[in-house]
């Protein structure tokens, strides 16, 4: 943060160096709200605002896309897996089965709020271990069991592969000076007739109103879709929503 101030403070230097440079050499005042000076930085402003903004929305959409597309990757996973426990021995089948019944509701129910704040349950992890434990303890006499074990265990790897993923993305917002440009840049480019000496009045106010009415709109947008399980794109828990009704289904011979 520091380096971005110095290098902000270092471009207003170079601006004041060579407009005294350039008045002492050559040159003529442009004191006009339309002269050349407001017209050039209105441009490079609304093209610095265009650019920030196309990448504060674009990011997050394309990491909410993916994580949305993680949480239906690991509901799969534990379908498979919930299917794969029922070839276990009966006692270690019911064992897995209620297992994993019981991870999907803590995923969709108390871990979710928590995913709101960027992290994950503890017990959530502790549950999935526990898991692989007592698959890994079931005795396999036969090849069928044997098939059947490396099968749970190989689901259940690919849960955990999903859910350090899905505390990834829990984790990941844009970077912060991101979001900062592009609100100041935003508050450049709706003050910037005033700043170059215009003074609007009577129906001009009508348009520059909704200018800044809109880019408020953006600017609020890029900030409320930061997170990604907050906000206006948030990732729902949609696909344990639906899996938790399959696993019941299944459950009852449906």
């Amino acid at each position: 943060m520091i380096v971005y101030c110095a290098a902000a403070a270092c471009a207003v230097g170079v601006v004041l160096v060579a407009s005294r440079l350039v008045r002492r050499w050559r040159g003529v005042d442009d004191p006009d709200p339309d002269g050349p000076t407001a017209g050039h930085t209105g441009a490079m402003l609304s093209a610095l605002f265009l650019l920030a903004f196309a990448i504060a929305i674009v990011v997050p959409w394309t990491t909410n896309d993916a994580a949305r597309s993680n949480t239906y990757a690991e509901s799969q996973a534990i379908s498979e897996a919930y299917w794969s426990a029922s070839r276990l021995p009966a006692p270690h089948a019911q064992h897995v089965q209620a297992g994993l019944s019981t991870y999907v509701a803590l995923v969709r129910g108390p871990e979710w709020k928590l995913m709101e704040h960027g992290r994950l349950s503890p017990r959530g992890q502790r549950q999935l271990d526990g898991l692989r434990r007592d698959v890994i303890a079931v005795k396999a006499d036969t090849d069928e069991l044997k098939d059947a074990r490396t099968s749970v265990l190989g689901h259940l790897t690919e849960i955990s592969a999903a859910r350090g993923q899905r505390a990834m993305d829990a984790r990941t917002t844009p970077p912060p000076g991101l979001l900062a440009v592009t609100v100041l840049t935003g508050l450049a480019v709706v003050l910037l007739p005033f700043l170059s000496g215009a003074r609007p009045r009577g129906a001009t106010l009508v348009p520059l109103s909704l200018m800044a009415a809109l880019l408020a709109a953006g600017t609020y947008l890029t900030v409320d879709m930061s997170h990604v399980f907050t906000g206006a794109l948030a990732v729902r828990p949609d696909a344990f929503i639906g899996l938790q009704a399959e696993l019941q289904r299944v459950a009852g011979g449906g």
